[in-house]
């Protein structure tokens, strides 16, 4: 009996110490962001992170300062150092077919993160939001302040699109154009500069002060004596070179306010730009969310079961259709941003203040 609960004892602490190794042996995941400029990339490496490190993974998280030939020698790192899957938020979505190759012939799954990988067939799966929708949310917003739905009219409207070699532009684009194509026909909403179409009036790399330059010129050369009413702007991190230039003009004075400015991500300066009345709208996007999901999703393809997917049809990267999970956007604006933001504890109300 006593050689019995002897070698019990003894097993038991033979394993003891191979617990901890167990909930961390999972191996490493590679965590490709594109840049720190934007306070939601830090905010879904961050996420990204906890996430994994939750289901008993490590995480190489970089981030590349938006610069292509970083992300490139970054993943080829990572593939070096045998991850076990890639994450990435591409900065050129185009551009990684090389690196992706060499990451599946070690058998390295790969989720493009946000961004659609475009040009290969080694991307795996694909997690974001409904970004057709962020489009459709941006767009009512216009409609809804300036009372088009109520025969309201003419307004003046210049039109913004994110980076050319993002993905997701033409989708945002293509979901506001869903919504005010009509308002364009009709007359209703005027595009005086006549600057249209996602390639055209995109911002690369979504760089704040191209934006602010873009917004001083279409001023200048089109904006003389008549009022601008509403700017479509795709992302918040535009929105705020979008408003700068409008204020240089006397835009958000009693005399002059604001024209219906739009945006996108929550990034808490913007949040500050609605309460002030600076910014209109922006559409939230919860990247804990979204870290979740993709942790999830990659836990389960390396574990060997099914991941969970609720789209296969929509995200064509040019070489095949990409399993995706996509996750729904939330509108915000002045009258319920505390309970989406504040109330679901994304951000704490002394931070917006």
């Amino acid at each position: 009996m006593r050689r019995t609960t002897f070698l019990a004892l003894s097993a038991l602490l033979t394993l003891a110490p191979c617990a901890p190794l167990l909930a961390q042996g999972k191996g490493t995941i590679g965590i490709s962001m594109p840049t720190k400029g934007s306070q939601r990339w830090i905010a879904d490496g961050d996420n990204m992170v906890k996430s994994f490190k939750a289901l008993g993974y490590q995480a190489d998280l970089q981030y590349a300062d938006d610069e292509i030939p970083n992300q490139l020698a970054q993943l080829e790192n990572m593939v070096t150092k045998g991850v076990k899957a890639l994450v990435v938020a591409s900065i050129d979505g185009s551009t990684l077919s090389g690196v992706l190759q060499k990451a599946a012939e070690k058998g390295v799954k790969v989720v493009a993160y946000d961004r659609l990988i475009r040009g290969s067939k080694n991307v795996d799966y694909y997690t974001t939001f409904d970004n057709f929708q962020v489009g459709v949310l941006q767009a009512e917003s216009i409609v809804n302040r300036l009372g088009l739905k109520q025969g309201k009219g003419p307004f003046n409207l210049e039109v913004f699109a994110g980076s050319p070699d993002d993905n997701n532009s033409g989708f945002f684009y293509d979901g506001a154009m869903s919504v005010l194509k009509p308002y364009l026909d009709s007359g209703k909403l005027v595009v005086r500069s006549k600057q249209m179409g996602a390639m055209k009036v995109g911002i690369l790399r979504w760089d704040t002060a191209t934006a602010q330059a873009r917004m001083d010129n279409l001023m200048s050369a089109y904006y003389g004596k008549e009022k601008l009413h509403a700017v479509l702007s795709p992302a918040d991190i535009l929105s705020i070179g979008i408003i700068s230039s409008l204020k240089s003009l006397g835009y958000g004075s009693a005399s002059q306010p604001m024209p219906v400015i739009t945006g996108q991500d929550a990034d808490l300066p913007s949040v500050k730009a609605i309460l002030r009345g600076d910014q209109t709208s922006t559409v939230f996007k919860d990247t804990r969310q979204l870290a979740k999901v993709t942790a999830e999703l990659v836990d389960a393809v390396l574990s060997g079961r099914a991941p969970q997917v609720n789209d296969t049809k929509t995200y064509n990267n040019g070489i095949k259709v990409v399993p995706s999970y996509l996750l729904k956007p939330v509108a915000v604006d002045a009258t319920n941003w505390k309970p989406v933001l504040v109330d679901s504890g994304y951000y704490k109300e002394s931070q917006l203040k």
